[in-house]
């Protein structure tokens, strides 16, 4: 048997600048009696109360600087949850938001504290020389600039001030700052109210002097670079080899409304670790150069609204390892789509308001990743491929404004789809009845386009998330199915401009509790309210209620309670009589229409359609 003990004696000694820690392991047993294995579970033992003890205890100027720099700021302690709990009774290296090594602080991440104020260039803050990582992103440094003591923390290798409030000059000192593999400087402008209700911009970082260029000419090391909102206006040719000259391990590029210029320089090839691509928002004119195909690892490009023009290269598409691609709002932007490769990595294909034009290649069924498309307001035209319905990852499809034709797939596949939009275009035959089954659809809008037949009732209706069906001017016939009035989340319901008939009982409404928008006009439906006076409180607020042309013959007694209406029409139906009392005490919507060739008898107070 033996004893052994690891006390804070004179054996081992580390010195640094503010404390000394000295430990000896002390054995009570003669050496030569401890078995080999004991001896060494021993030292192990101390070791580890020694590396504890070493790096698990903040030094106590580190933690003095800590509480000076809290103590300096204002911040919400309501939504606070690191500063808030910060106090001299614990050791600093266990607050949230710290990291330490060997008792010094070396990560710093302050994100999201409600922070308000003025970070002051005499902050304790800056005396953390051992600092390697610090966020002080989402805060509100109330539009002050960044102080150039910045340039003081050399051993940062993350620096993040993104969205923090900060506003002017970038100083010159952050580019002293070697080390760094990823900067984030990225802010959004605030808007301050002034006369007539417009908004001006203010706040904005900037690079003027130094510019771009002087910026990154030292941060070679750099790997992450996110700018934007911030004002660099630079020709293509300044920053695109500003970029390629000084960072040559450049992997995530994210410089979105700089007010850059194009063109996209040559020069940019260099860049082969380029994996994020992110330079929306700015004004380049310019056609995508087809080097941009040569970046092996591009996972994400997102040119959307750059005055992107002539023809996109489509060996772009068909990069391996693309997961994203965004050239929306180009109006200038021509192109087609590619076949598309088996197993490919596309996730999200955005070309929105651009001039893409052909088919949608049969192919596009193998990516079976794709999880976002959209489409709209481009030319294609021709089918909608049947092989879509296997894409069992879509989430999002909107494809309006175009020129596709047929009918449309099922997508009994796609169990997570929550939108499909297709209006203005010329699709034909039967609305798949799968469609309204999708056990995540929220939003269906097939509006504007040539569909006929009846529609039928659906089943399971308890289970359907469905909150904004669309399917006006169409060729629909028959009676509405009284299911609709079923779906417990539906708030917005268009039908108008179909062929529907037969009545419809309006108390039919009742039950959807989030109902704010029903457009039934232009049918050929007997519409009918049958509901009790007792019930009528319980009505949901309708915000636009549109049964023009239809063969109203009284005024729903519902609309005693609304108060929330914007719009109300009524015209072109048959009601007799006099208008009740009551519906001049209800608030007059901003848009009301009560006139039209088959009222007749009615007797109103001053015109029988109006606008207030």
């Amino acid at each position: 048997m033996f004893m052994s003990l690891c006390t804070p004696q004179h054996s081992i000694n580390f010195i640094n600048p503010s404390i000394l820690y000295r430990f000896e392991c002390l054995f009570l047993l003669p050496p030569m009696r401890i078995p080999l294995f004991s001896r060494l579970l021993l030292i192990f033992l101390c070791s580890l109360t020694l590396i504890f003890a070493v790096s698990g205890q903040c030094l106590r100027d580190q933690q003095s600087y800590l509480l000076e720099f809290k103590n300096s700021l204002d911040f919400d302690s309501d939504s606070s949850t690191k500063l808030v709990r910060w106090n001299e009774s614990v050791d600093c290296c266990s607050w949230e938001g710290v990291t330490c090594s060997e008792g010094r602080v070396v990560g710093l991440y302050l994100n999201s504290e409600s922070i308000s104020g003025i970070l002051d260039s005499s902050s304790s803050l800056f005396h953390l020389h051992y600092l390697q990582d610090l966020s002080l992103a989402d805060n509100n440094f109330l539009l002050s600039t960044i102080p150039p003591e910045f340039g003081n923390l050399i051993n940062l290798s993350y620096l993040s001030l993104s969205h923090a409030g900060f506003s002017g000059q970038i100083p010159i000192e952050i580019s002293h700052l070697t080390r760094l593999d990823t900067l984030d400087l990225s802010t959004t402008p605030e808007f301050l109210p002034v006369e007539f209700g417009l908004r001006v911009p203010q706040g904005k970082l900037g690079l003027w002097s130094p510019n771009f260029a002087t910026l990154v000419q030292n941060l070679t090391r750099l790997k992450e670079l996110y700018l934007d909102h911030v004002n660099i206006s630079s020709q293509g040719n300044e920053w695109c080899q500003a970029l390629s000259s000084s960072l040559p391990n450049l992997r995530v590029l994210s410089m979105s409304d700089c007010n850059l210029q194009g063109p996209l320089d040559s020069s940019l090839q260099k860049l082969q670790s380029l994996s994020i691509i992110n330079l929306n928002a700015n004004n380049f004119s310019a056609p995508v150069p087809e080097f941009f195909a040569d970046f092996r690892n591009l996972t994400s490009l997102n040119l959307r609204s750059c005055g992107l023009k002539e023809q996109f290269p489509k060996k772009i598409f068909q990069v391996p390892t693309l997961q994203m691609v965004d050239l929306s709002d180009n109006e200038l932007l021509q192109g087609s789509l590619p076949e598309f490769y088996p197993n490919g990595s596309l996730q999200s294909l955005l070309l929105s308001g651009t001039q893409f034009s052909g088919t949608l290649p049969d192919s596009i069924g193998n990516l079976k990743r794709l999880s976002r498309i959209d489409l709209s307001r481009c030319n294609f035209n021709g089918s909608i491929p049947s092989s879509m319905a296997n894409l069992t990852e879509l989430v999002y499809l909107a494809m309006s404004l175009n020129n596709f034709t047929g009918s449309i797939p099922s997508f009994s596949m796609a169990k997570n789809l929550t939108m499909i939009d297709l209006p203005y275009n010329h699709l034909t035959g039967q609305i798949p009845a799968s469609l309204f089954s999708l056990p995540s659809l929220r939003t269906l809008l097939l509006g504007n386009n040539h569909f006929s037949g009846q529609l039928h009732e659906f089943s399971n209706v308890s289970s359907f998330l469905l909150e904004d069906l669309d399917l006006s001017s169409n060729y629909l016939e028959g009676p509405i199915p009284t299911s609709i009035f079923e779906l417990q989340g539906l708030r917005d319901l268009k039908l108008s401009s179909n062929n529907f008939n037969g009545s419809l009982q309006l108390n039919a409404i009742q039950q959807l509790r989030n109902f704010t928008y029903l457009d039934l006009s232009n049918n050929n439906l007997l519409t009918e309210y049958n509901g009790t006076n007792s019930s009528l409180s319980s009505f949901p607020q309708i915000v636009r209620l549109n049964l023009a042309s239809n063969k109203l013959k009284t005024f729903p007694e519902f609309l005693r309670h609304q108060a929330s209406l914007e719009l109300l029409d009524l015209s072109e139906n048959q009601i007799h009589g006099e208008i009740p009392n009551w519906f001049w005490k209800i608030p007059i919507p901003f848009y009301l229409y009560l006139g039209g060739k088959q009222y007749r008898g009615i007797r109103a107070h001053g015109n029988a359609g109006r606008r207030h």
